[in-house]
């Protein structure tokens, strides 16, 4: 393989830092692990100074042909907005420079650089020519966004390097703890990412000082007695406040007996804050010593001076210097979190950071006993020789050669068993339009996209269309342009695919024009579409739009069941989603219910190209399950359950409320309901309320934000999530407990009988009170059931809902959509027949009968048309009941439509139609009947219709069954 190592670690703020040794040495132990591959290493132009070190320190293992430099814009500051083309331009040159070097892998050895200087590091805009290592030290901002991520300019320059992350093929972690959390926090594959581990510099040893030359080092940094060492930096995580604290309550004795020396750079702020606290504890100053920068030789022997290290940070990617200490045969006592259990290697050399006690004690501990710090050394000695930079440099090879044979195999076919298409090398990242409502929008689909985005991000370069007036999420923000909806509508022509999310509410409403207009592949999160279409329908300039889409999906049966029963009854019996099937170049949904929905309404045609995809949904890794119940108030031994979401009649919270309350669970004063969610406006809500009033602890939260809904997932004992009235969506809450590992709750209703049975605990579609009370109690007094439900809804939720897994069949689908719908096929006509044209001009005779060839040769529609002409109908009160009986209930198997012949042929008579069923007040256009294959026509009036024998005829010729008045006549069809 040739591979191409990116150095810009060992050029600009990291080189002298944790990152930029690691980066080096990582590179020399490649170099002398490569066997027979080779290596480059591109450097950037902006830092000439490193660059000729590069070339100095590289040229005897290297060839300098083989250290080449890129040169990209100046000024391109990731952090600062006014910089953001300079930066995607710097991005795209220097990629298209990597490209150019013909690598089979680009690894970065840091991806996170370009605060402030003029580094320049991505995976954004691959096209398809090699494949992006990165090394991963940690995602410590992520995890602590509150402290790291304040300013909204850094936090969008990181989130785009986190894009990068799930872009790139591969990560090198630096450590077990690392790889865990990039999998858990970016929902990586486990193959994605591996650990190399790490290793220390070979100059950390043991090593024996001359009197002189400790007595001067000691004088340099006022050093006059025994000390405890920390290095590592000074930042928040690192806990240096903690570590001074924990000296502090040393016994005086041996407080006198050490001082504190504290060995890195320290800017004069820091310095001033950190003796200050020194003093708040009552140590006395040239104690704690902050030595400021040393050098690695200085270090080296400050390290086999100290008579302990301490490392106390709070959270740690690796812990480097615990290692190096030990390298150097050193006690070395540190934290019990993150990595740095790994490193240490022994138990009981750790402690809680968290706890001030626990430091002083263990180090105490160490002090006071030789022995133990006799044992702490020689352990350290031989847990170092586990870690190698030649280990670490093997690893990482072996993992470049595994991704490259991916790419190898992926491209011996157009589909992976993942179902993952490959680029092909050097085309252009399809661009694709991604419309849907977003944060802060209260919508499960919005909140959905958040995860599903980043994962499309790695196909495609997106574009975010929306209809609200900001979004609120900083990973959307900092990575997808964002377009309003007429934006998009005037320049829908710049995208190569278009993805629309609809659902059944009026968040969705613009969308119906939108999809018209510019088609595109459909997620379907709701079957029905019939309360977005009221919405619509609720806006002024849209008054005709619910009774549209009503008569196009289900005919005039459907007008004349809204005006007998009312709109509200309209949209719970009726999808009214035809338009949007029909226009949609694919169509994805996530339960095979909906499947049947479709089936049920249109027929099996319908849904035959449709492609089934599980919804996506994160799992949140380790849970802090005592802090959350910590945070609600919750003692021990109470049991908590929930149900989540808006509360409606759909989501059965009566129900819930009535088992609860006519059970032992509500006496139980340790036993508390809570409905997580905001509660109905209208009847059903004010019943709810009214019902539960007086029991304390039974309760409503009303809407809560992100951080307070997953702190009840996380501090839950069941979860409740029930259905009815099903209008083919996927339960998202559903999946939002199983993914938390809570013990749910379901009744077999809609999409939830797709949930295996060994996942969660499902009642019957119609359950009784004792039916849910028993579930919830045996879930409560049934040793082990808990347990094993936890167990098998990871399982499931990582096998079925992983969102890489996801991402990568949303690809597949487009894409196969893209090439093979009938939409799609369409397209491919009219190229054809454009390139016709650049040969051969044709006259506007011959558009016409290709046109009408095209329509002709469509394939015919899902229901057939039972076309009724009504020639005789004006004069004949008979025929004309006969007809409102067929417009009423159609023969199964067909869509009645009312047709009138005039010269040009068959043209529905719409406005004839609505007002023989008492709908003047709509406005359905009268237009050419579209005639198809399967259809049948029917000639009422005793007189017939009047039509011409040739025009039936014509039909008849198409395929069209011919029926004529007589009443039985239709039995045939």
């Amino acid at each position: 393989m040739r591979i191409v190592i990116d150095l810009q670690a060992c050029q600009g703020s990291s080189t002298n830092r944790g990152i930029g040794r690691y980066s080096m040495a990582l590179l020399q132990g490649m170099l002398r692990q490569a066997g027979g591959h080779e290596l480059h290493v591109a450097v950037n132009n902006h830092f000439p100074d490193a660059v000729a070190d590069l070339r100095r320190t590289l040229g005897e293992f290297l060839p300098q042909s083989q250290i080449g430099g890129y040169t990209l814009p100046a000024q391109i500051w990731e952090h600062q907005p006014l910089n953001s083309w300079r930066v995607r331009a710097a991005e795209q040159l220097r990629e298209h420079y990597l490209a150019g070097l013909k690598p089979d892998v680009v690894h970065m050895s840091s991806l996170f650089e370009g605060l402030g200087e003029d580094a320049c590091t991505s995976a954004l805009h691959s096209r398809g020519d090699f494949d992006t290592a990165v090394t991963l030290y940690d995602l410590i901002p992520l995890i602590r966004k509150e402290t790291y991520l304040t300013d909204p300019n850094v936090a969008n320059w990181y989130y785009r390097k986190l894009q990068s992350l799930k872009n790139a093929e591969l990560l090198l972690a630096i450590s077990g703890y690392s790889r865990q959390e990039a999998m858990e926090a970016l929902q990586l594959p486990d193959e994605q990412v591996v650990n190399i581990s790490s290793a220390v510099d070979t100059i950390f040893v043991p090593r024996a000082m001359s009197a002189e030359a400790e007595l001067a080092l000691r004088g340099k940094y006022k050093l006059t007695r025994p000390f405890i060492m920390y290095t590592g930096g000074i930042d928040y995580r690192k806990n240096i406040d903690g570590l001074i604290a924990a000296y502090a309550k040393l016994p005086a004795e041996q407080r006198r007996q050490y001082q504190l020396a504290v060995v890195c750079s320290v800017k004069q702020e820091d310095r001033l804050r950190l003796l200050a606290i020194a003093a708040r504890h009552g140590v006395p100053e040239g104690d704690v010593v902050l030595t400021g920068f040393v050098s690695d030789d200085e270090l080296v022997s400050l390290y086999n001076l100290t008579s302990l290290f301490v490392f106390p940070s709070l959270q740690e990617g690796f812990g480097l210097p615990a290692l190096e200490a030990m390298s150097c045969g050193v006690p070395v006592i540190g934290s019990n979190n993150s990595s740095i259990p790994e490193v240490i290697g022994r138990a009981d050399a750790l402690f809680d950071p968290n706890h001030i006690e626990q430091i002083t004690a263990k180090m105490q501990e160490v002090l006071s006993t030789p022995a133990f710090g006799a044992a702490l050394r020689a352990h350290g000695l031989e847990q170092a020789k586990l870690f190698s930079w030649d280990a670490s440099a093997k690893t990482a090879l072996g993992a470049f050669e595994q991704v490259h044979q991916r790419r190898l195999d992926s491209r011996r076919v157009a589909v992976t068993v993942g179902g993952t298409l490959t680029q092909t090398p050097g085309t252009r990242r399809p661009r694709l339009a991604y419309v849907s409502p977003l944060p802060p929008e209260r919508s499960g689909i919005a909140d959905q996209s958040v995860e599903l985005l980043p994962e499309l991000a790695r196909y495609y370069d997106i574009e975010v269309v929306v209809n609200q007036h900001e979004v609120g999420e900083r990973w959307i923000a900092a990575n997808f342009p964002v377009r309003d909806s007429a934006w998009f509508d005037a320049n829908a022509e710049r995208y190569d695919r278009v993805l629309y999310h609809f659902g059944n509410s009026g968040f969705h409403a613009h969308m119906f024009g939108l999809l018209a207009r510019h088609p595109g592949v459909v997620v379907l999160h709701d079957f029905y579409l019939s309360g977005a279409a009221h919405y619509l329908s609720s806006l002024n300039r849209e008054s005709n739009a619910y009774a549209r889409m009503l008569y196009q999906s289900h005919g005039y049966a459907a007008l004349m069941h809204e005006k007998a029963e009312g709109r509200e009854a309209s949209y719970y019996h009726y999808p009214c989603n035809k338009p949007v099937l029909d226009q949609a170049a694919g169509v994805i949904v996530h339960s095979s219910y909906s499947q049947q929905l479709a089936k049920r309404w249109y027929g099996a045609d319908q849904y035959r190209d449709w492609r089934y995809i599980p919804l996506l949904r994160s799992q949140p890794g380790t849970l802090d399950r005592a802090a959350a119940r910590a945070a609600l108030g919750l003692g021990d031994d109470d049991f908590l359950v929930c149900s989540f979401g808006l509360l409606a009649v759909t989501k059965c919270n009566d129900k819930i409320l009535e088992a609860w309350l006519n059970s032992d669970l509500a006496k139980a004063k340790n036993c508390h309901l809570v409905f997580v969610g905001e509660n109905h406006v209208g009847p059903f809500g004010n019943a709810l309320a009214a019902r539960m009033a007086g029991h304390a602890n039974v309760k409503i939260t009303g809407f809560v934000s992100q951080e307070t809904f997953r702190t009840y997932l996380a501090a839950a004992d069941c979860g409740v999530q029930l259905r009815s009235r099903s209008r083919g969506e996927t339960s998202l809450t559903i999946l939002d407990s199983l993914a938390y590992g809570l013990p749910t709750i379901i009744n077999a209703h809609g999409s939830a009988v797709e949930i295996p049975d060994h996942v969660a605990i499902k009642l019957p579609d119609e359950f009784t009170d004792a039916e849910l009370s028993g579930a919830i109690l045996r879930l409560r007094d049934e040793a082990g059931l808990a347990e094993r439900l936890i167990a098998d809804s990871a399982e499931y939720m990582h096998r079925v809902h992983h969102p890489a897994a996801v991402g990568a069949a949303y690809h597949a689908a487009i894409e196969d959509f893209a090439r093979h719908s009938p939409r799609a096929q369409y397209q491919q006509v009219l190229a054809a027949l454009g390139e016709i044209t650049a040969v051969a001009e044709p006259d506007e005779q011959d558009w016409v009968q290709v046109a009408a060839s095209l329509a002709a040769n469509a394939p015919p529609r899902n229901v057939p048309q039972l076309l009724v002409d009504i020639g005789g109908t004006e004069s004949d009160p008979a025929a004309r009941a006969r007809l409102l009986r067929l417009l009423a209930a159609p023969p199964e198997g067909y869509r009645v439509e009312p047709v009138r012949h005039e010269e040009d042929g068959y043209h529905y008579a719409r406005r004839y139609t609505l007002a023989l069923i008492g709908r003047e007040e709509l406005t359905l256009a009268d237009a050419v009947a579209d005639v198809s294959p399967r259809d049948a026509l029917l000639v009422l009036g005793a007189a017939g219709s009047g039509a011409p024998a040739t025009a039936a005829a014509a039909l008849h010729n198409r395929g069209v069954t011919l029926f004529d008045g007589a009443e039985g006549s239709l039995h045939a069809a």
